[in-house]
């Protein structure tokens, strides 16, 4: 049964990594739902988050082949255990005087923000799991989106230990 898996990559920041991981997942048929790549808690090291869907043997064969880059330090399964993960959505939508405290009502509850207004349009920024992050699009939708820029998932596991290299 296919899953969704978010897989941690902890890399050298080198030139290059990026595609590799990239190239390897394409070379093998493993979609790719999100990535974010970023500095990680060590100087020199960048972490990877991947969203990726797939069986457990799929799974498993996609970790093998990330050990196998020689520039990959360490791949943690996140979704296998407890985790936080959290996405950022801007979103452009038309608004006029009529519609803007109509629209404030409805990213509330999500605990958007305004971050932008001109005379015909509002830029709303809201954080969240991919389901509050779905939720909200589908509400704004009914105004007309006209711009949308969401980063995709990044996440670390909880709990007190760190995941050291």
């Amino acid at each position: 049964m296919e899953q969704k898996h978010t897989i941690s990559i902890l890399v050298y920041d080198q030139p290059g990594v990026l595609t590799r991981v990239a190239n390897l997942m394409g070379q093998r048929g493993f979609n790719i739902d999100s990535i974010t790549v970023g500095q990680s808690e060590e100087k020199g090291i960048s972490r990877m988050v991947i969203v990726t869907r797939g069986d457990e043997p799929t799974l498993e064969q996609m970790i093998k082949q990330f050990h196998k880059l020689i520039d990959v330090l360490k791949v943690t399964h996140l979704s296998s255990g407890s985790m936080v993960s959290r996405e950022l959505v801007l979103v452009k939508v038309e608004a006029n005087s009529a519609t803007r405290a109509e629209i404030n009502g409805i990213i509330e509850p999500f605990r958007a923000t305004i971050v932008d207004v001109s005379p015909s349009s509002l830029v709303i920024q809201a954080t969240g799991d991919s389901d509050k992050i779905d939720a909200l699009i589908e509400l704004l939708s009914t105004y007309g989106i006209k711009e949308l820029s969401r980063t995709g998932a990044t996440a670390i596991s909880r709990g007190a230990a760190a995941v050291k290299v």
